[in-house]
This record gives structure tokens, C-alpha cells and sequence, in this order.
């Protein structure tokens, strides 16, 4: 294969996975943010409601990302990537064909488990085929796909509203562009046959450093999801913000679009883990500004703030793990999944019960600021000696 034609490869393989995020995970996760505010309308949902339907969510996440970990699982990545962005595609569109809580609940909890099989075998998959091109610096690319995701379901919400349409409508239409993605990944990505991965050497600091990452990304998972799941919502109930309602999550997703090429290239300059931990004290200050201020141009700048973070984070995690593990890192991506799910379904179930304290986000926000600070300071902490590098393709 010529440097030009790898090249080119390398391109659509990116892009695959970028439009894999974009269905699995900004609009199969994350539509349920700007849709939350009409179905409490609609339905009458209350705040602890709305917690436990994202909360199910993300204990299916968790759950999944633990039956990824596998190594029983049969069949190849691709055909886990392929299935679980049906699955998601499929229990999205259904959301708008009920109005059954408990319908609701197994629906939210069978696409947290598709969203985190297609988060972990599109990025072990994708980020080890462009290493393998020496393309890594695609891997923004990749991860850019959940930015696109949230920016076009926020369209999709928000044009479908305009034109009249209910919050059973936006479902649907929801997990129809989901299914249209599924097409689209399943030209791009190939079915080939997987590089042989040799396991490498490993010792204690790796590990160390590792496990340290795992529990700072399940910090960042409780730290981001209360401003994640709730800030449509925030600025539906405040007084003088509901005129950015409509943008709100919007700014969310365009400002998440550009941030993984920014996070990786800082990171390449400055090292994963201070970049991570860079990362994650900028989200804090986001997550503590949607609270601490009523001005609309503050929210929509911690809005800028949290999109601009929450995937780089993740990008800049997923990128160090895979340099801190042996052999194939689908184990490594998968646990740091499982933490991430665990911290995000804690998260939402915490603000939806701890609201009633004021009938305010004041204390889940501050309490997810904590925690983000913490899982900086976590990964600071157990940063590699000067003298020591890891190399990777």
C-alpha cells in the first residue's frame, strides 16, 4: 500500500469513527438533554424523574463498558461497533413510541449499554488503525464525533420544536438520523483483518499511573454530568435565561467540535496527563460558573466551557490509556469506561435529590467542581519522572 493510499485510508477510518460518536454517543447519550425540558412539560416529570431516567442511562453505560472489558466476547470489534449502533439507533427512535416510565427506564438503560460498547470498540478499533497508519493525530478526528453529535441533535430539537413537533416526534427523528449514521460507518470502516498487538512490558508506576487515571475519569464522569444532563433544564426554570434555552446546548456542541484537536495538540506538547489535569480545572471553573451567576453570557460561557472540556478530557484520557497499557487496550478503555459510567450515574441521581435543597443546582454543581479538581490532582500527583517516557506507536 502506497504512503498516499494509506493516507487516504486513514481519512475515512477517522471520519467512521467520528460519525460512530456522533450516533452512539452525542445523539444516543446526549439528546436527552435538550429533549428533557418538553417531556417535563409534557409529561410532568419531576426533577428526580429526570435523574433516574439519565441515571438508568448510565448504569447501562457502566454495565456495558464492563461486558466490553470481555476477553470471551466472540467476533470482531467491528461487528460489536456495528451492533451496538443499531441497538442504539433502534431503542432512541422507541423513546418516542411511549410514555411508560418503565418503558422509558429499559429504553435509556439498552442504549447506555450500546453507547458504551460503541465508545469502546470505535476507539480501540479506530485509534489503533491510525497508529498503525502513523496517523495518530487523527485520532481528534474520532473524538470530535460526539461534539458533531450533540451540535445536531441540538438543531434537530430545536428545528422540530419551531416546526410545532412534540418531544415523541424528536425522538424518532432522533433515532432515525442514528440509523442513516449506522449506513455511513458501515461503508467507512472496513472489515479487516485486526493487527497483532505483542503484549508489552509492564511495571508497577505504569500501573500505578494507570489505576490513578481510571479513578480521576470516574471523578470527571460524576463532575461533568450534572451540568450535562440538567443545563437545558437550568436555564428553562431561571429567571432572564430562558431566552438561551435554544442555543444553550448548542453552544455546548459547537464548542466541543474544535476542542479535541486543541486538548491532543496541547497534550502532545505538554504530556497527557498535565494536559488532562489542565483540562479538568477548566471544566471546574465551567461547572461552577453555570451556577454561581445569573448573567446569560456567563451560562452560555461555562456552556462554552463544558464543551470545550468534556471531550477533550476524554480523548486526552482514552489517548493515555492506551499509551499505559500492553498488549490491546479494549481492557484499559473498557475500565476506564466503566469508571466514567459509574461517576455519570451517580451524578444525575445526586442533583435530581439534592435540588430540593434550595430548589437549586447550587450543590450538585459544587460538589462536581470538587471532584474535578480532585481527579486533576490525581493525575498530577502520579506523574512520571522526568527521565521516565513510554513510547508507542
Amino acid at each position: 500500500m502506497s504512503d498516499e493510499s494509506g493516507a487516504h485510508k486513514a481519512n475515512w477510518i477517522a471520519l467512521g469513527g467520528l460519525i460512530a460518536l456522533a450516533a452512539g454517543m452525542g445523539i444516543g447519550r446526549f439528546v436527552y438533554t435538550p429533549l428533557l425540558p418538553f417531556m417535563e412539560e409534557a409529561l410532568g416529570l419531576t426533577k428526580p424523574q429526570a435523574g433516574i431516567i439519565a441515571s438508568v442511562n448510565f448504569l447501562g453505560y457502566l454495565l456495558g463498558a464492563l461486558a466490553a472489558a470481555s476477553s470471551v466476547l466472540p467476533g470482531g470489534r467491528r461487528n460489536w461497533l456495528i451492533g451496538a449502533l443499531g441497538v442504539s439507533a433502534v431503542s432512541t427512535g422507541a423513546m418516542g413510541l411511549t410514555t411508560s416510565m418503565a418503558v422509558f427506564l429499559s429504553l435509556r438503560f439498552v442504549g447506555g449499554v450500546a453507547s458504551a460498547f460503541i465508545l469502546v470498540f470505535a476507539s480501540a478499533l479506530v485509534l489503533d488503525r491510525l497508529a498503525a497508519s502513523g496517523r495518530s493525530a487523527l485520532s481528534a478526528v474520532h473524538f470530535a464525533g460526539v461534539g458533531v453529535g450533540i451540535a445536531v441533535s441540538a438543531v434537530l430539537v430545536s428545528g422540530l420544536s419551531a416546526g410545532d413537533f412534540g418531544w415523541q416526534t424528536q425522538w424518532i427523528a432522533s433515532g432515525a438520523v442514528a440509523l442513516l449514521a449506522l449506513a455511513a460507518v458501515v461503508w467507512l470502516v472496513p472489515d479487516e483483518v485486526e493487527a497483532d498487538r505483542s503484549s508489552a512490558a509492564h511495571n508497577t508506576a505504569i500501573e500505578r499511573r494507570l489505576y490513578a487515571l481510571i479513578v480521576a475519569y470516574g471523578l470527571f464522569g460524576f463532575g461533568y454530568v450534572v451540568t450535562a444532563t440538567f443545563i437545558s433544564a437550568m436555564v428553562r426554570t431561571a429567571a432572564g435565561l430562558q431566552s438561551i434555552e435554544s442555543v444553550v446546548w448548542l453552544v455546548v456542541g459547537l464548542a466541543a467540535i474544535p476542542s479535541i484537536a486543541l486538548w491532543t495538540w496541547i497534550g502532545r506538547r505538554w504530556g497527557n496527563d498535565r494536559s488532562f489535569a489542565l483540562a479538568c480545572i477548566v471544566e471546574a471553573i465551567g461547572v461552577a460558573l453555570s451556577v454561581l451567576t445569573t448573567s446569560a453570557m456567563a451560562v452560555l460561557v461555562a456552556a462554552a466551557l463544558l464543551g470545550g472540556t468534556f471531550m477533550g478530557i476524554t480523548a486526552l484520557g482514552f489517548i493515555y490509556a492506551r499509551d499505559l497499557s500492553a498488549g490491546d487496550p479494549r481492557r484499559s478503555l473498557a475500565f476506564m469506561t466503566a469508571a466514567f459510567g459509574l461517576g455519570q450515574m451517580i451524578g444525575p441521581t445526586f442533583a435530581g435529590v439534592t435540588y430540593r435543597f434550595g430548589d437549586s443546582f447550587l450543590l450538585p454543581s459544587m460538589v462536581a467542581t470538587a471532584a474535578l479538581l480532585v481527579a486533576a490532582g490525581l493525575v498530577l500527583n502520579l506523574r512520571p519522572r522526568a527521565d521516565t517516557k513510554i513510547l508507542r506507536n
